[in-house]
């Protein structure tokens, strides 16, 4: 079932992908937004949507990590090193990742990997830490080290605007393409390069990645986990604005 689900996807990325480059994406925005960098303050006159959309909630609902996004209408800049690691540290370490890490141990394993690990507190726990280690070696390889290597940004540029169809198409397609950190498109090596990797070094404490099938099924899970979170990311602020919002009155 997950093989035709990961074959699925492939296939969606590479019909997305060429409808994505071909769109006006040499100006995506990078205004150091994942790393609070902003020095421009916003004047009162400037609508709440366009203050949203300069500064990003660094937590989709409160609990999703969202450091890496940025909007795709603010002109480009181009990340330092030290930018990408920050995305990646807030990413892998900041505190809704635990809780995160703990739902995605309790809802993903089937019975033979139970059996590897064990059953009871014990065996969740084994999971668990071997969870939380899969997700901040793959964002740190992903977001940071293989990015600073290849000058490849590991941010997510959110359309915000278009068809429903257009962004759920732009959304995925980022998974294969990314930017350099000239502004120009590029295949999103650090994506699949970093997350084989992580896989790679999976394998020396994963008792369950032993063969090659294993091995590729776990990288098309986090691939997958990647597309997603960028589908999180594109549609998450829209959501936001149609659930009720609390007004507080002073007293």
């Amino acid at each position: 079932m997950k093989v035709h689900v990961l074959i699925i996807l492939l296939v969606f990325i590479f019909v997305a992908l060429p409808a994505y480059a071909q769109s006006p994406s040499d100006t995506p925005d990078t205004e150091s937004a994942n790393s609070g960098l902003s020095s421009a303050s916003p004047a009162a006159s400037t609508p709440p949507s366009r203050i949203e959309a300069e500064h990003p909630d660094k937590r989709l609902f409160g609990v999703v990590p969202n450091y890496r996004t940025v909007e795709a209408s603010i002109p480009f800049a181009p990340l330092t090193p030290r930018q990408k690691l920050s995305i990646a540290s807030h990413d892998s370490f900041d505190w809704p990742t635990y809780p995160l890490a703990a739902l995605m141990t309790f809802v993903m394993p089937g019975k033979e990997e139970t059996k590897r690990y064990g059953t009871g507190w014990s065996g969740f726990a084994n999971r668990y830490v071997r969870t939380s280690s899969d997700q901040i070696i793959g964002n740190m390889l992903t977001e940071a080290f293989i990015p600073i290597m290849l000058r490849q940004d590991p941010r997510y540029f959110r359309l915000g605007t278009g068809t429903f169809w257009s962004r759920l198409r732009g959304s995925v397609a980022q998974i294969a393409v990314a930017h350099n950190d000239s502004g120009h498109l590029t295949f999103n090596t650090s994506e699949f390069l970093g997350n084989a990797m992580a896989v790679s070094i999976s394998n020396t404490y994963s008792p369950n990645l032993r063969s090659w099938f294993d091995s590729t099924e776990k990288l098309g899970l986090m691939v997958g986990t990647d597309v997603l979170s960028n589908v999180v990311k594109e549609f998450g602020p829209d959501v936001k604005q149609h659930l009720p919002h609390r007004h507080h009155h002073g007293t």
